[in-house]
């Protein structure tokens, strides 16, 4: 197995800095001791000094300097010149050494408070929360020093050197970025040398991508080389159209299902989000074997936490477009993707979430913004209604509830041409069910359509899943329909799926001209399955 530091020296080695600048304290020598001869050590007798000597080489040569200093006493004797380094544009790769973390909550002699030592100068400052996470990190600094040109810290305690690190996991940073600027250039080039040498492409878009100029130089894009698409996991915004025929859904958040879908394509290019998004973790690799990843984005750090061969910074619709006029057309039909219909529930049988979702494709325009905040039946909901135009689909990137109430009725102030939808669990309409008073008080004709079960769905199912029992109670008696009505806004409770269509049918058609908002409290079965 691979010790962190050796990952740390191969980092070190591909990113070419062979010399490291430095004068050596206890916190350091588990790093410093054996060097291998291809790396070369250069001392100086003050922090200062080392500083100074790496900013002179990083100027000479145009490329990050790496520097180890010791912990407080170094890194505070070595401000000054960090200071200077920022302001020459010089960019320098520094490690700062700590205690060991085994003990650092009682705060052992030599322990260092070092966020915040270098105040504002350092462009990038990291402590790694694992030990396996510093070899990414400091390859990160690299890139950052690069981008910002000036010095970027990475704080490393002593004991996290010998720690073992799998190779075959990857870094959570790209290998290499490219900066594309107004003019794609050598970037386009490089990346349309691996889509035409790649048998079997895959595209990925995310929140990123959600605008008409990229969604169309995407769609030329991919029509072009016959890709699938997926949208990220937990996309807060929709990257491409989902009615399109090569749309193929949305990926898995866990690693041994996204390794699934992704299994059998050589290269994924990632629009617009970074690679990849997830939410449970799993061990194992991220990606199946033999799959390059590029990524796109107009998102520095996006492209910073990839685990990427090759991360591009730039305008994605500017960059798409040009990669599709330099890489060769494939003839490549598009696959058959029904959705399979959903039927209506039995006479006197509950209404599911998936028939509210039937219903509403059925009749949204497709203009439609659609508000999205109901954990449980996320997926149902991506699958039978897809985004068909850009900012068609709006749920919250952090996850956190609350977002998607008040968010509606500001979408619907901001844009008094597009209708709105918010589709929203009554566990998380209850984070934010104070803005009903606003969107009513304001005249934002939003149609809230609130899943109604009485209790927080997800939550029971992620107790269930660990095998433990839930401690929180339902809160059926909880009348989301009567709140609206205290707070200014109509409200209708729905229990029949005969009474819902006949309230969109009545509703829908005057979402476009509404200026007030309309709550549906539907009464829903409790989904049994769920996974993110």
């Amino acid at each position: 197995m691979t010790t962190v530091r050796e990952a740390t020296l191969d980092v070190l080695r591909g990113c070419g800095m062979h010399r490291i600048f430095a004068n050596p304290g206890s916190t350091e020598v588990a790093f410093l001791a054996d060097l291998p001869d291809d790396l070369e050590f250069v001392l100086a007798l003050h922090e200062g000094s080392v500083v100074g000597m790496a900013t002179g080489h990083a100027i000479a040569t145009g490329r990050p300097a790496f520097v180890n200093l010791h912990t407080t006493a170094g890194l505070g004797n070595a401000v000054g010149a960090l200071a200077t380094a920022r302001v020459n544009r010089a960019p320098l790769v520094v490690v700062v050494g700590q205690q060991d973390r085994r003990h650092l909550a009682l705060e052992p002699f030599l322990a260092g408070r070092l966020e915040g030592l270098a105040g504002p100068y350092p462009v990038w400052v990291n402590q790694p929360v694992l030990p396996q996470d510093v070899p990414a990190a400091i390859r990160r600094a690299w890139h950052e020093a690069v981008q910002h040109q000036g010095p970027a810290i990475v704080v490393v305690p002593m004991d996290d050197w010998s720690a073992p690190v799998d190779p075959a996991l990857g870094l959570a940073a790209p290998a290499a970025v490219l900066r594309a600027g107004s003019a794609p250039g050598p970037a386009a080039d490089e990346l349309a040398r691996l889509l035409d040498r790649a048998a079997n492409p895959v595209v990925v878009v995310g929140a990123g991508a959600d605008d008409r100029r990229t969604w169309d130089a995407l769609v030329s894009l991919v029509d072009r080389i016959g890709a699938p698409v997926w949208q990220e996991a937990f996309g807060a915004r929709a990257g491409f159209p989902q009615d399109h025929p090569r749309f193929a859904g949305h990926l898995p958040a866990g690693r041994s299902r996204l390794r699934a879908v992704l299994d059998g394509h050589d290269l994924a290019v990632v629009v617009g989000t970074g690679a990849f998004r997830q939410y449970p973790y799993e061990p194992g690799p991220l990606v199946p074997d033999g799959l390059t990843v590029a990524v796109v984005s107009a998102d520095p750090d996006e492209l910073h936490h990839s685990r990427a061969d090759l991360a591009v910074l730039a305008d994605p619709a500017a960059f798409c477009a040009a990669l599709t006029e330099q890489v060769s057309p494939r003839a490549v039909a598009p696959p058959d993707r029904r959705v399979e219909p959903v039927e209506p529930p039995a006479p006197g049988e509950p209404i599911r979430a998936v028939h509210v979702f039937t219903a509403l494709a059925e009749r949204l325009p497709r203009d439609v913004v659609v508000v999205e905040e109901t954990p449980s039946t996320r997926p149902d909901l991506h699958r039978l209604l897809p985004a068909r135009e850009p900012r068609g689909f709006v749920s919250a990137a952090m996850g956190g509830l609350g977002f998607g109430l008040p968010a509606a009725a500001g979408l619907r102030m901001g844009d008094p041409s597009r209708p709105v939808v918010a589709v929203l669990g009554d566990g998380s309409s209850l984070y934010g069910i104070q803005g009903l008073w606003s969107a009513a008080r304001y005249g934002c004709g939003v149609l809230f359509v609130i899943l109604s079960n009485g209790r927080y769905a997800i939550m029971d199912r992620l107790a269930d899943k660990v095998g433990g029992k839930a401690p929180w109670p339902a809160f059926e008696d909880v009348d989301v329909h009567g709140l609206a009505t205290a707070l200014g806004c109509p409200a209708r409770r729905i229990t029949s799926h005969s009474e819902l269509l006949a309230a969109l049918d009545e509703v829908v058609p005057t979402l476009a001209d509404r200026t007030e908002p309309l709550l549906l409290d539907v009464a829903v079965r409790t989904e049994q399955h769920f996974e993110p």
